[in-house]
């Protein structure tokens, strides 16, 4: 798979996720590769900051809170987003991995990307389902209903952004 094409795959797979990891130090023969992985790693990662902060500006201009809700909601609204930025990182692992291995995918390791992804979705479900009462604590219940109704247009309005972008899996054939 040509370079600009896993370029495509990693940009477009940042449009949702937030702050990958840090990569390995390759041995020197690899060192040039290395550096355009970890130049491109940067750059998704900025990009990701930029859209958990744009995120953010969308919740906040379409979320009703008083003063006193928004400086108990938002302490929370953080934390929530830095545990999504922990299950995102394996998103964008897994997104790594499917542009590596395309052109020589074979069934067993696409079945592996398929249930490994569809994992993470299940973490991102049980994450929510964590956080509903911890909003409810600090907010109604018609606002946590607001919140996650905006939290799940965003991420969809992303996931179909993202999912334009990744070729499937019998086209590499």
């Amino acid at each position: 798979m040509s370079k600009n094409l896993v370029a495509v795959f990693v940009l477009a797979g940042a449009c949702f996720l937030t702050a990958p990891k840090t990569m390995a130090q390759a041995a020197p023969a690899q060192q040039p590769a290395a550096n355009a992985e970890k130049a491109l790693d940067q750059d998704v990662q900025l990009l990701r900051q930029d859209v958990r902060s744009k995120k953010k500006q969308m919740i906040a201009a379409n979320l009703t809170l008083t003063e006193a809700e928004s400086t108990k909601f938002w302490p929370v609204y953080d934390q929530y987003t830095a545990d999504l930025m922990k299950i995102n990182d394996q998103k964008y692992a897994l997104i790594k991995e499917y542009a590596g291995d395309w052109g020589t995918m074979t069934n067993e390791q696409a079945l592996s990307l398929l249930k490994r992804s569809l994992a993470v979705d299940e973490q991102v479900t049980q994450l929510r389902n964590k956080y509903v009462p911890i909003f409810n604590k600090v907010v109604g219940g018609k606002t946590v209903a607001t919140f996650f109704q905006l939290d799940r247009r965003i991420q969809t309005l992303l996931e179909l952004q993202l999912a334009s972008q990744i070729p499937l899996v019998q086209a590499q054939e």
